[in-house]
């Protein structure tokens, strides 16, 4: 291990806002993956003078520096697999301006998802790729993500609302990247190119985000199936059919269970259900989206359908969904749900096939698996349920995930819908993207040129992520 300059760093941004303590150490060096590793500081900037100071030093003496958010990362993004230094950006917390006559806003990195939103409601606005981890959620870890949520179906992913930013390069070196308009066709989009690249690329210090109006009106419902393949089809047809879902939930037979079980909701334990939702500032408008919808859904023999724009009946629809990834770990007291093959996308046509192959692929492996997700924009979650202890059990896993991933190529879909990359689906990247890696590397390799930033992740990442760091998990030999 290399030896930090604790004097210089505690220069830089203050003795409070450095940790090397090994009990601090082991805190930072997970995420919400089942990976871990530990890093050599921890450091928590609250200026960009500081990031570029610290970036600076990093750089001089190649140390990794990994910036971290909020930590809710299923796949790895955070876990420090070289050591170094986590760049704590939850200092960096201010929302700078919101400016309504020109609808952007300026934020720093720090700032959590609901905060922003919470700003934003006074004046009737809102900033849409909302995850379910928003509550702790960093728009900096969104960004390096690309994050999206329920409500990318009609309002896109983080990459869709950001319209320039502020970036500290490996050397320290701060760049404007984007504008603060709509759009822009002035040379390579380079803050698009920031957007998912997993902090591999530079540290973002400052985002220029666009927001959109609150609609007036909100109209949820559900539909339940005795099939799964019927609700999967139900899916493609909606999406096809012209509708404007604002909302497009798929919940299995797995998921529906693990929510009665946790929350005793008394929901029918059907196969799938399938939540829908439509917006807008004209009733008549959402009355015709969902009138649609549910034509859609009885002609694939959904039933006890119903909607309401009652926010309390709209929270009680939704409970069951917004719950659902702590529920999983509650489906049986012997199987924790883990994040491994967690959030794929296909094209429409294939939602349906996809979730029956994820029932099939579990049921040949001895596992459980659980199909649901932002099915509107093409993605599928999957968590795999399993005994953590057994050895046995996490090679059944890795068998699944690759078989999982092997039939999403096959169908022309995508490795990884919202979540990333990190370790955990490293191998499925770099067969999807093969003849881009070289591509891919030189880029990395222009910005980066000592490989400080998040070193070991996307194109770099070890196939194997069983062996890649520690587990997070005690598993029998």
């Amino acid at each position: 291990m290399k030896k930090i300059d604790e004097p210089r760093l505690r220069d830089i941004v203050g003795e409070r806002n450095i940790k090397t303590d090994p009990s601090d150490l082991y805190i930072y060096g997970s995420d919400s993956s089942v990976h871990h590793a530990m890093p050599w500081a921890v450091v928590k900037p609250e200026t960009i003078l500081q990031v570029q100071r610290i970036m600076k030093y990093a750089n001089e003496e190649l140390i990794p520096v990994i910036a971290r958010g909020g930590g809710s990362g299923m796949c790895g993004q955070t876990v420090p697999v070289q050591g170094g230094i986590i760049l704590d950006m939850k200092g960096m917390n201010k929302i700078l301006e919101i400016n309504l006559e020109d609808v952007y806003c300026r934020v720093e990195p720090g700032v959590i998802d609901d905060d922003l939103n919470l700003a934003l409601k006074q004046y009737g606005v809102f900033y849409p790729p909302t995850p379910a981890s928003s509550r702790i959620a960093t728009i900096g870890g969104e960004i390096a993500n690309n994050a999206s949520g329920v409500r990318s179906v009609k309002y896109g992913a983080t990459r869709d609302a950001v319209l320039g930013m502020k970036v500290v390069l490996p050397d320290g070196e701060l760049v404007s990247l984007g504008a603060h308009t709509r759009v822009e066709a002035s040379g390579y989009q380079l803050h698009k190119l920031m957007v998912g690249s997993e902090g591999t690329l530079g540290v973002v210090v400052e985002a220029i985000l666009s927001f959109v109006p609150i609609p007036e009106f909100r109209c949820m419902g559900v539909a339940n199936f005795d099939s799964l393949n019927d609700a999967g089809h139900a899916i493609g047809s909606i999406m096809a059919s012209g509708a404007i879902p604002s909302m497009l939930e798929l919940v299995d037979s797995v998921a529906i269970k693990a929510v009665n079980k946790t929350m005793d909701l008394g929901l029918k334990e059907v196969a799938a259900a399938l939540i829908f939702e439509a917006d807008g500032m004209v009733k008549e408008a959402v009355d015709y989206e969902i009138n649609k919808m549910k034509k859609i859904c009885e002609k694939h023999n959904g039933q006890d359908i119903h909607a309401s724009y009652d926010p309390k009946e709209r929270e009680k629809i939704f409970m069951g969904r917004k719950k659902l990834f702590p529920a999983l770990s509650k489906y049986d007291d012997n199987l924790a749900s883990t994040a491994l093959a967690d959030d794929m996308a296909v094209p429409y046509s294939k939602m349906a096939e996809m979730a029956g192959k994820i029932h099939e692929i579990a049921r040949e492996n001895n596992i459980v698996m659980t199909a649901y997700g932002h099915c509107g924009s093409g993605c599928m979650h999957t968590k795999i349920l399993m005994d953590t202890k057994r050895k046995d059990q996490w090679d059944s896993a890795k068998k699944a995930i690759t078989q999982v991933y092997e039939y999403v190529r096959s169908v022309n879909g995508t490795t990884s819908a919202e979540h990333g990359i990190g370790l955990s689906k490293a191998e499925s990247f770099k067969i999807e993207k093969a003849d881009s890696l070289g591509l891919l590397t030189s880029i990395k390799k222009a910005l980066d040129p000592n490989n400080i930033l998040n070193p070991g992740k996307l194109m770099q990442a070890p196939e194997n992520w069983i062996t890649a760091t520690n587990l997070r998990y005690s598993v029998n030999s």
